[in-house]
């Protein structure tokens, strides 16, 4: 029970997600506990604090605390900033990098059926979402883009299968892209 209190100290203190080493990290050489103990103690606290205002999170890059999502729109309430908006090209764009990763600039175009500004994967890159994998083996060695952690912890994603699968997402109905909105994004 000691155990669970100093990780819970210790995530709660914490600016980013710590994985279970990292936790063993924190601890003096001799006192490190074993990793089987920290997720041990992590699975209880992920427990204990099920009926909570906060939730103790699995992301990509490890452990973090968060305000439950049915939750947010009150806690957003304390802050003067307003979250970034983003283009519907900026968001299809990184989708199609998201689910379809590696995958090069002109790949995208031909899946959009559009070219795509250096500004949106600049943007894209800003926030550290995506990331230069390599380079394809054709003329012109086109940069092969992929997903970052940051992109899953921000998403609240431990890894890219909990992407919704593309027959889900099309059996949300949502309303076709038209010219329209196209020019509104």
């Amino acid at each position: 029970m000691e155990l669970q209190r100093i990780i819970e100290a210790i995530l709660f203190a914490a600016k980013r997600p710590l994985t279970c080493k990292q936790v063993q990290e924190v601890f003096p050489e001799l006192e490190q506990p074993d990793l089987a103990d920290i997720q041990a103690a992590l699975d209880g606290l992920v427990e204990a604090y099920q009926p909570r205002g906060i939730a103790l999170v699995k992301v990509a890059s490890g452990y973090r605390f968060q305000v439950r999502s049915d939750l947010s729109r009150w806690v957003a309430r304390l802050f003067e900033e307003k979250p970034p908006k983003y283009s519907k090209a900026l968001l299809e764009t990184l989708a199609i990098i998201a689910y379809r990763q590696p995958v090069t600039r002109g790949d995208i175009e031909d899946i959009r059926g559009v070219s795509v500004s250096s500004n949106m994967i600049q943007t894209l890159q800003e926030r550290e979402w995506i990331r230069v994998l390599g380079y394809k083996e054709a003329p012109g060695r086109p940069a092969l883009y992929g997903t970052t952690k940051l992109f899953l912890d921000y998403f609240n994603l431990s890894t890219l299968n909990e992407l919704p699968t593309l027959q889900a997402l099309q059996e949300l109905d949502l309303p076709p892209i038209t010219e329209n909105s196209k020019e509104r994004a």
